[in-house]
């Protein structure tokens, strides 16, 4: 079943928070690509190494190719569902539907993903979505525009976080301007409050998702990302403007925000990386009674993260993970996964 967001009142549909309850999480085992060439075995060990730890919170499906589906399953344990489906990369989030509820019960949103404005050309992950509703039962709505699961940040009470770069951006919606596509975001997640924050267009191949920038922990309260010292000048320039961004907007309940500040690793301590390498920690992810964050080997900075994401989500585990391979793929543990919710 298709449905069109644009006709559907915003009160009928709406996107939980990523801390609300899950029916399970959605990994992916990434194909033989040229993307990953000779580091494929060592990304494939990381998403089974998260997909077992995340397995001790809640239920994980991982979507293999049916030539990759025996080697994900010995990869992975029994603990991990595996699902024979046509994947190119790893990064679910992107790929794969948002799921959100409906006066029906859950369906999920089609992101119409397209490479992240034509930069890969995996047929097999524009797919995605389709094929794994159509696959769980599950109804399907069409995006009104062209977004990934990265770029949004919702925290579950009327509020979305969205980065210009990846949304008001010529490679995905071109000739669209801000007041259409906040309208279309309004209607599709059930928001009523959208909050615009600087990116960088072209500073990776997501062109600057919300998902490495900022996250809601609670309502009222976001964990901003710092980046290191050595930062590119134009990463520092855009913490700088979200940081006054969020310090003079309010959320949909017009309350002010609370803005908590977590660093970067330093890559200086991280031995050789990668030129894309992702350093954040931002990039966690929440299950049912955890939150799993990376870790990088800074052990100070990996320290400083734990502690202050479990000062913020105090009744959660906190559980670290080494994404290295993953990691230098230029993404992090939330690109990996995408939650259903109950």
């Amino acid at each position: 079943m298709t449905t069109d967001p644009q006709t559907t009142p915003a009160s009928t549909v709406w996107m939980p928070h990523e801390g609300s309850r899950h029916h399970c999480t959605f990994l992916a085992w990434p194909a033989r690509t040229a993307e990953w060439d000779d580091l494929l075995d060592a990304v494939r060990s990381d998403v089974a190494g998260l997909a077992r730890a995340i397995s001790d919170y809640e239920p994980v499906v991982l979507l293999a190719s049916e030539k990759d589906a025996a080697q994900a399953a010995r990869a992975v344990g029994s603990a991990v569902e595996v699902l024979p489906l046509p994947v190119d990369d790893l990064w679910i989030r992107d790929t794969g539907p948002t799921f959100v509820h409906t006066p029906s019960g859950v369906a999920g949103i089609d992101p119409r993903f397209n490479g992240w404005g034509g930069k890969q050309d995996g047929e097999n992950d524009r797919k995605l979505a389709e094929r794994l509703l159509d696959c769980l039962g599950i109804p399907r709505i069409v995006a009104p525009l062209v977004t990934e699961g990265g770029s949004i940040e919702v925290d579950g009470e009327g509020t979305l976080m969205v980065t210009t770069s990846s949304v008001i951006n010529d490679n995905r919606n071109p000739g669209r301007t801000r007041p259409e596509l906040d309208a279309a975001l309004r209607g599709m997640l059930g928001v009523d409050c959208v909050l615009w924050m600087p990116g960088i267009i072209g500073g990776d191949i997501t062109d600057g998702h919300i998902d490495g920038l900022a996250r809601f922990t609670a309502p009222g309260q976001v964990v901003l990302n710092v980046p290191g010292p050595d930062a590119p000048a134009e990463e520092q320039k855009v913490f700088q403007l979200a940081k006054e961004t969020l310090a003079t907007s309010t959320d949909a309940a017009g309350r002010a925000l609370t803005v908590v500040e977590l660093p970067e690793a330093d890559p200086r301590k991280l031995g050789p990386r990668g030129p894309e390498f992702l350093a954040s920690y931002i990039n966690y992810y929440v299950v049912n009674g955890a939150v799993l964050v990376p870790a990088f080997g800074d052990l100070a900075a990996d320290d400083r993260a734990a502690g202050l994401l479990h000062d913020l989500h105090p009744d959660r585990d906190v559980v670290q993970v080494r994404i290295d391979t993953l990691a230098d793929g230029g993404g992090g543990i939330h690109c990996a996964t995408q939650q259903r919710p109950l």
